[in-house]
């Protein structure tokens, strides 16, 4: 695991390299801290820095950036390959003479023996990776099937940018920090800047499961070609048209051995080995196939909160219990908040306002203390429709469309024709008694709401209609920013057969890699930790797909998972309603953090950033602060920008 970056640039004087890649690295130093290293060809204008976090061949013999065995190609890459063993004996008919005995090296020699595109259909793994082709002149940036390992690019006047993080692209003195002002709604709306998008201009994410071209010596600027390798649409497609034909126990069996090939896997390592267990179905699982195939006791590690209601370390501890691992916990309590909440725009370079990602970062801490390898159950819930909205937005979809779209459009039309001061008057008495979730918000803005529902064409629609705050948060940006969301993500899920497997898609391909994959390697890396992903090994996401949905959404949600688990821990330990790993916001912000976002929302600070209009946001947040309204999770996304914009813009 690591951290890569480096551009390709026409000036070959040694001004135009002395130094800048070396601070490029420096500024994401933390995701390497074992070994750096620069290459660059000034001859060609292409350079390479890496920082290293050594995992599998901890020698000198796996320094980065590193050239084949011929010279043709030089790799900079983040991640890990972990069937490369396999691969290395694979490739023992080609007469290569090993140095040592790293994932990179065999990386190289599969890239000379079947070249690039072959050779990553191959891999089994985590990666993204930049690699120099010296004959072609052509440079290729990939990032892995899920999105697990980030990926920045893009053009800074003339130069050709890319970075595991945007904070080293900052660095390069071309870089310009104009923000992408329409990337703003979608951030009040999906708390994170969709993939493919930055949040600054010019700069996108490379997606998952894509291959970037650039031949650097077409043309000047040179054309940018950006494939898909792998797709998950393709893989729904393809595992609903071929469904697994066996028993319920041959699906049962068939998944556990996947699992356990893919724990297994997870484990190679040259450095001491972990687990994140919260106690849930996902976590439970990927820890008790651990401890199956280990002789000597896991190490675990959870979080609690003294909050009951965020609190699931318990059962953390129960299940440790039972599978005998080694737990570690650590209790958060409102100064470990009041200490870090500042701090998480140093680690998150980009605005990100999942409030997760601050028991995430604590775990990465305590974990780091005595493992540098942590396995994770992320994906879990995308795979096995565990999130209770894949049910909630399905039945609230199948009532809706019963509805003639003409009724349900005139219906919308009518309430947003009336002014809100008829409906708070008229209705205002009402809405409260008819839902649990009105939070004393005014009939209006409920009714807003209704309309927007009554609005949607789609179950994609509603995906989307449900993830916007009370009052709609848009009303709230200046008027040269209140731009429509440019929706770049999710094309294809109605190509998907079932509203419960759209809405699983929709999740696997933006809620996973935008905002859960995001918050772990960011937390983690922050500390140098490498948190590996066995869920989402892509041999068990294509079985899952052909799974059929009774075995997934079956008596309960996962089931076909819990069906696993049970094989290792008894129902009792694991069967309860989900929690989430969430963060208790409203007390904080009310207490420990009012003085932190008191500042954030002045006047003077909205007036700089120059993105959300400041009346109506001091505004909302008296609104808060009163107890009005309980718009904590829109607030917090507000004050993330602002803290944001502060840190990385305005200084």
């Amino acid at each position: 695991m690591c951290g890569i970056t480096g551009f390709l640039e026409r000036d070959q004087t040694s001004d135009a390299w002395n130094g800048k890649l070396e601070k490029m690295a420096g500024a994401i130093a933390y995701r390497g801290p074992d070994d750096q290293g620069v290459w660059f060809d000034p001859r060609d204008g292409v350079g390479f820095a890496h920082r290293r976090l050594s995992i599998i061949d901890v020698s000198a013999q796996g320094h980065q950036p590193m050239a084949s065995p011929s010279g043709r190609y030089v790799i900079c890459y983040n991640g890990e390959v972990y069937n490369f063993e396999a691969m290395r004996a694979e490739l023992g008919g080609h007469g290569i003479s090993w140095r040592g005995h790293s994932d990179t090296e065999v990386i190289l020699a599969a890239f000379e023996a079947w070249g690039v595109e072959k050779t990553i259909g191959k891999f089994i793994g985590m990666f993204a990776f930049a690699l120099w082709d010296n004959l072609e002149k052509t440079l290729f940036l990939a990032r892995d099937r899920l999105g697990i390992k980030p990926l920045f690019y893009g053009w800074a006047e003339d130069a050709f940018l890319f970075g595991s993080e945007l904070k080293a692209l900052l660095q390069h003195p071309k870089f310009s920090r104009e923000v992408n002002a329409d990337t703003v709604p979608q951030l009040l709306q999906f708390g994170c800047i969709p993939n493919k998008l930055s949040i600054f201009k010019g700069i996108n994410k490379l997606e998952p499961g894509q291959l970037l071209k650039l031949n650097w010596a077409e043309q000047k600027k040179g054309p940018v070609y950006v494939q898909d390798y792998w797709s998950v649409l393709e893989v729904a497609k393809a595992g609903q048209q071929n469904l697994f034909t066996g028993s319920d126990a041959e699906m049962t069996d068939e998944l556990e051995s996947l699992l356990l090939d893919a724990v297994r896997l997870r484990m190679v390592s040259d450095v001491p080995v972990g687990a994140f267990l919260s106690g849930g179905i996902d976590s439970s699982t990927v820890v008790a196939l651990m401890q199956a195939q280990r002789n000597d006791p896991v190490k675990t590690f959870s979080i609690g909160f003294e909050e009951d209601a965020f609190n699931e370390a318990h059962h953390a501890k129960q299940v440790a219990e039972h599978l005998n691992t080694n737990h570690t916990e650590l209790y958060l309590t409102n100064q470990d908040a009041l200490d870090l909440v500042p701090r998480l725009t140093e680690i998150y370079d980009e605005p990100f306002c999942d409030p997760s990602q601050i028991p995430t970062y604590l775990v990465s801490r305590l974990a780091r203390e005595s493992v540098i390898v942590s396995l994770s159950g992320d994906g879990g819930d995308e795979l096995f429709a565990g999130y209770e909205r894949h049910f909630k937005f399905s039945k609230l979809w199948s009532s809706l469309s019963r509805v003639p779209g003409g009724c349900r459009h005139l219906g919308a039309g009518l309430i947003q024709a009336l002014p809100d001061r008829f409906w708070d008057v008229s209705l205002g008495w009402l809405i409260p008694h008819l839902s649990k979730s009105h939070h004393g918000v005014p009939a209006s803005e409920f009714l807003n709401r209704a309309a927007e529902y009554l609005s949607c064409h789609t179950i994609k629609d509603v995906y989307d209609t449900s993830s916007i705050s009370w009052g709609g948060p848009f009303s709230i940006l200046a008027p040269d920013t209140r731009n429509e969301i440019f929706d770049c993500r999710k094309s294809g899920f109605d190509q998907v057969e079932n509203e419960i497997a759209q809405l699983m898609y929709l999740d696997t391909v933006s809620y996973l890699p935008d905002l859960i994959l995001t918050k772990v390697d960011r937390a983690s890396m922050a500390w140098g930790l490498e948190a590996r992903v066995p869920l989402l090994d892509h041999r068990v996401v294509e079985f899952a797909w052909r799974l059929p949905m009774r075995r997934k959404a079956g008596e309960n949600s996962k089931q076909i998972l819990r069906e696993v688990l049970y094989k290792y821990v008894p129902p009792h330990l694991i069967d309860r309603p989900k929690t989430g790993f969430g963060a208790p916001l409203e007390s904080w912000l009310l207490g420990p953090l009012r003085d932190w976002a008191e500042d954030l929302l002045s006047a003077e600070k909205l007036r700089d950033a120059g993105i959300f209009d400041p009346d109506r946001t001091r505004a909302k947040w008296q609104s808060f602060l009163s107890g009005r309204t309980s718009e904590n999770a829109f607030l917090w996304n507000v004050l993330v920008f602002q803290d944001w914009h502060g840190r990385w813009v305005s200084r």
